[in-house]
């Protein structure tokens, strides 16, 4: 039930092609002089980067090798070794946290309001919160091996830390941003 669609980490490829696919319109309509509509692209950018895109693949590049470090098997079974290859596994889990990164060294962003900003985000992190457990509703079944160690409480507390951990993401994103490319207003 879900198919791939219930791991973050898929969604967060999508969450990427979409990301970099604006970002390759805003390119374009800025090259050929269509102003008007590449402030609204570049905009729609900078709300998705910020809000999403960074602090996404940040979050789900440092917690999957955070889990797999310490046990594997609850985010990643070994068995999956002999499905998915080494390189698309570094494609789906590493690479997206350089990518994120070096997209703030190259390209200045702007940030929506502080609220605003981590109102969408916690949105954003609720839907998927409540699709997991949709999912286990469903299948009996969880998403992850890991959730199934927690207790109800636990669970809760284990969601309402990985909220903590992708704020967190979002603030140092803004962060940098300002670090590397000023205050914008």
């Amino acid at each position: 039930y879900g198919g791939q669609w219930k791991y973050l980490t898929v969604l967060n490829l999508v969450l990427q092609a979409v990301f970099y696919g604006v970002s390759f319109l805003a390119d374009v309509l800025r090259l050929i002089k269509k102003l008007r509509c590449a402030k609204c692209v570049i905009s729609s950018r900078d709300l998705l980067f910020s809000v999403l895109a960074f602090p996404v693949s940040t979050f789900v590049s440092i917690s999957f090798w955070t889990l797999y470090t310490y046990n594997r098997e609850l985010v990643y079974p070994k068995s999956l070794d002999g499905v998915i290859p080494l390189w698309l596994n570094h494609a789906m889990h590493t690479v997206v946290l350089p990518f994120a990164v070096l997209e703030i060294l190259a390209t200045p962003h702007r940030y929506p309001a502080k609220k605003k900003g981590l109102i969408l985000l916690g949105f954003v992190a609720f839907l998927y919160i409540s699709w997991v457990l949709w999912i286990y509703s469903v299948t009996g079944e969880w998403v992850y091996p890991l959730f199934a160690l927690f207790s109800p409480a636990g669970l809760a507390a284990f969601f309402a830390g990985s909220l903590v951990i992708i704020i967190s993401f979002y603030n140092f994103g803004e962060f940098l941003n300002r670090m590397i490319w000023g205050q914008s207003k």
